[in-house]
């Protein structure tokens, strides 16, 4: 039986907050997996973003992308060591810190997001109107695209939580306690900008691009000879888009089924409902998410694994190394 102090987050305050009390088995069982998850997502997305930084070979329209996504989700594994702080339902670490987290995360989740959104609009145009993704989809246009998606990010999120901001720990009712409060119209809004209108874009785009390589599937084992050419501009893509195309849905499939879980649960509010191995289970996954994407790549792309081994072996330090060819 746990004593009072024990319960306490900050035993000397009478104004203190008191612990979840959840098993410990449940609470060990979060801390390892938080724990793992996060080291391997920093780890993982280095890597990416050391790889499409280093050589001048990967960087391409759609890697750029990938380099955008990585370090959403570079961030994402730094930001799990604060979750692992509120395990037991405390926080130590200061009320300035407390918003700063939850803007961060705001911000990181937003950018992903809306990253994914780019990656569909790019695997949509290379499939469907090919002939002129070369010009439509360049670096310049995809860096802009990059920029304004974080920038957008960082003062929407800025601006909804402002008032947070300016005070830090105006709605804890208790020491130890991390809780911001957002105006119900505005998180209504962020969530449809956040979440329910990216994920409608991403669905239809990559629809369109499952009915195009259906129908051009089909038309190649026709045998159709006689073609017009703006219809093979629409539906013909060379083997590497169609590749690229699969394993970038793939990562949005997985993407959906990682995050779709956790806005679940908060669209519906049903969160008060669940036990607490549900919770850590939604939490985990959702965070699973930024860990799987560079596992992904190296199952699917032989030049990130060609790019580990020569980052491994400080081979990238070699004078030249970054036009060495990795493709």
């Amino acid at each position: 039986m746990k004593t009072l102090e024990e319960e306490l987050c900050f035993p000397q305050l009478n104004s203190s907050c008191r612990k979840t009390m959840r098993p410990h088995s449940v609470s060990m069982l979060t801390y390892i997996l938080l724990s793992t998850i996060s080291l391997l997502t920093v780890t993982l997305n280095l890597l990416v973003i050391i790889s499409i930084s280093h050589f001048k070979q990967l960087q391409t329209p759609t890697n750029l992308l990938l380099l955008s996504l990585a370090v959403s989700d570079f961030f994402v594994g730094l930001l799990m060591s604060f979750q692992i702080v509120l395990i037991d339902g405390c926080w130590f670490l200061g009320d300035l810190m407390c918003i700063l987290y939850n803007i961060l995360d705001y911000i990181i989740t937003s950018a992903s997001v809306g990253t994914m959104v780019l990656i569909s609009v790019d695997r949509y145009v290379a499939i469907c109107d090919p002939l002129h993704y070369p010009t439509k989809i360049t670096q310049k246009t995809v860096t802009i695209g990059v920029c304004l998606c974080w920038i957008c990010s960082v003062f929407c999120h800025s601006l909804l939580l402002k008032d947070n901001l300016e005070q830090p720990g105006k709605y804890n009712s208790c020491s130890g306690e991390c809780v911001i409060v957002i105006n119900y119209i505005a998180g209504l809004a962020d969530l449809f900008l956040s979440f329910i209108g990216p994920v409608s874009v991403i669905i239809v785009l990559y629809v369109r691009v499952f009915v195009v390589a259906v129908t051009q599937a089909r038309a190649m084992r026709s045998h159709i000879a006689a073609i017009t050419l703006q219809y093979s501009g629409r539906v013909t893509a060379n083997k590497s888009e169609m590749k690229a195309a699969r394993t970038l849905g793939v990562v949005i499939v997985v993407f959906l089924l990682c995050v779709c879980p956790y806005f679940g649960v908060a669209l519906t509010g049903q969160d008060t409902l669940l036990n607490t191995s549900s919770v850590a289970f939604v939490i985990c996954l959702f965070y699973f998410n930024s860990c799987l994407n560079p596992m992904i790549y190296a199952f699917f792309y032989p030049w990130f694994r060609k790019s580990i081994k020569l980052i491994v072996t400080l081979k990238l330090l070699q004078p030249g190394s970054r036009d060495t060819n990795i493709l």
